[in-house]
């Protein structure tokens, strides 16, 4: 694809974007930043919140991941609808019945000040580091379509990436990203769809023909039992895809944020609903896409690249572009738009939780006039945005796995604090020492990787891979036990 025609869709896309934001943050003040006025359509945030949770990571790894680990991704998937289901009733009930703007002020009502600023000082780590390599993901992508054929260096075309979504989601914030998102979750779904009607034609396969091959084909085996060392073992994947779901959506200010803008609690699980049986086909969608462009490798005699994530931009930029006529300018096009539309609409996001937790929980803006909070909001965005970008280039330089594989590492070591602060306040009566709580917060991920490094050693060839995030957080809940005492009950006298 021609480096120009790469930059005149990216024009045309931001240029919706804009608009849109314009539109939107019409009269906006920080509340509306913040919660959208809580005046969000149900079905507007399920959609939106598709393209979130996805991201450009799910459009790249997940079909090159199917290469080496089949269709087991799935067992994760299945767990994520357990994990859904009680976030849809449990902590979404809780979230509405104290009326939280951050979802971490619960921390500070049911243990004290340690433990909210420890829980959210995580959600920021996570997020930062989570969100800026999915940003990462897209910036690669549109540094092979585009920059480089410009001649633009890779830190000034990122550089110019967060720019952009910095200039779209300033004023507006949530409300502005709810229809941002989902009109780019619109894109996403579309350019996957598209995609693999457009292969599968090249490949003279029917509907049912397509189907039959890819349940057929030795990479469709979803479930694994056979082995419990193995990282592809059923309850292994399907209790951590239940986990993360629940530290990754449930306990994540950037996914909470959005099911808040709700107007009450009922159309708010309406949308957790909907949400999960849509991300559940899409994900399917992703990997039945995986099976088909190996098949087209294969059948064209393409070597297969070292790292799977490059698979599918190898083949649509580089191979269908070129080589297939107007059919495969079509799979560039839609590849292109499919990876920017999934990574801005994690990342638009994200910026925008990070800004809002920052502001409500270490700031302290809720007690602030309103010329006040604006202005802290408009420099705290701009300070995440500039972290964005440092992190990006940083990881760029040290980055040698497959991305999904990274951000689960990621997750699994800074997400289990949470996981294990919220558990231990929703299950348990008992008081903590709340001073004590930021040393149980930063010693259980130490303690979780030096078990995960030495698994195979001390456990006769187990191999912890993403129930480590289970780990992290039963150690937490394990200090919290131990730093606390019974709730005294008080003795009313007759």
């Amino acid at each position: 694809m021609s480096p120009f025609v790469a930059l005149t869709i990216l024009i045309i896309y931001f240029a919706v974007l804009i608009a849109v934001s314009f539109y939107t943050s019409k009269g906006a003040d920080t509340n509306t930043f913040f919660t959208a006025n809580k005046q969000s359509p149900w079905f507007l945030v399920a959609f939106a919140m598709i393209g979130t949770s996805l991201s450009g990571v799910t459009f790249i790894s997940v079909p090159g991941a199917v290469g080496k680990i089949q269709f087991s991704y799935f067992q994760v998937v299945l767990g994520y609808i357990l994990g859904y289901i009680f976030i849809g009733t449990v902590l979404m009930p809780l979230y509405y019945r104290l009326n939280l703007v951050s979802i971490y002020t619960y921390l500070e009502q049911r243990f004290g000040f340690w433990a909210y600023k420890s829980g959210s000082a995580f959600f920021m780590l996570s997020r930062t580091l989570g969100s800026a390599v999915r940003l990462y993901v897209a910036a690669q992508v549109l540094q092979i379509a585009m920059y480089d054929g410009l001649g633009i260096p890779f830190e000034v075309s990122v550089l110019i990436t967060i720019a952009l979504i910095w200039v779209y989601t300033f004023k507006g914030g949530v409300k502005t990203i709810i229809v941002t998102d989902t009109l780019q979750t619109t894109f996403l779904v579309t350019a996957v769809a598209l995609t693999i009607y457009l292969v599968a034609k090249e490949l003279n396969y029917s509907f049912g023909g397509m189907v039959s091959a890819i349940s057929d084909s030795e990479y469709s085996r979803i479930f694994f039992f056979d082995d419990p060392k193995d990282n592809k073992y059923f309850w292994k994947q399907f209790l951590s895809g239940a986990f993360i779901a629940i530290t990754m959506t449930g306990m994540d200010q950037d996914l909470m944020q959005k099911n808040l803008t709700c107007k009450n609690i009922g159309e708010a699980q309406k949308n957790m609903f909907w949400f999960t049986i849509t991300l559940t086909f899409v994900n399917l969608m992703f990997m039945s896409l995986g099976v088909l462009l190996y098949f087209y490798a294969q059948t064209k005699n393409i070597p297969l690249p070292a790292r799977t994530d490059e698979l599918y931009p190898m083949l649509a930029l580089n191979h269908f572009g070129l080589h297939e006529g107007t059919a495969g300018v079509v799979v560039a096009i839609t590849f292109l738009i499919g990876i920017t539309a999934a990574t801005y609409a994690s990342s638009d996001s994200a910026l925008t939780a990070l800004t809002t937790s920052f502001c409500i929980d270490f700031m302290n803006v809720a007690n602030k006039p309103e010329t006040e909070r604006a202005r802290i909001k408009h420099w705290v965005h701009i300070g995440f945005s500039l972290l964005f970008y440092v992190v990006i280039v940083i990881f760029n330089q040290l980055n040698s796995k497959e991305v999904i594989t990274t951000i689960f590492d990621i997750a699994g070591y800074t997400y289990g604090p949470l996981l294990g602060l919220f558990a231990f306040g929703l299950y348990t009566k008992r008081v903590v020492n709340d001073r004590y709580t930021p040393f149980v917060c930063v010693a259980a991920p130490i303690i979780t990787y030096i078990l995960n490094q030495n698994s195979e050693a001390w456990f006769d060839g187990y191999k912890i891979g993403f129930e480590r995030l289970m780990l992290n957080g039963a150690i937490v809940f394990l200090g919290l036990w131990l730093i606390s005492k019974r709730k005294e009950s008080r003795l009313v006298n007759q």
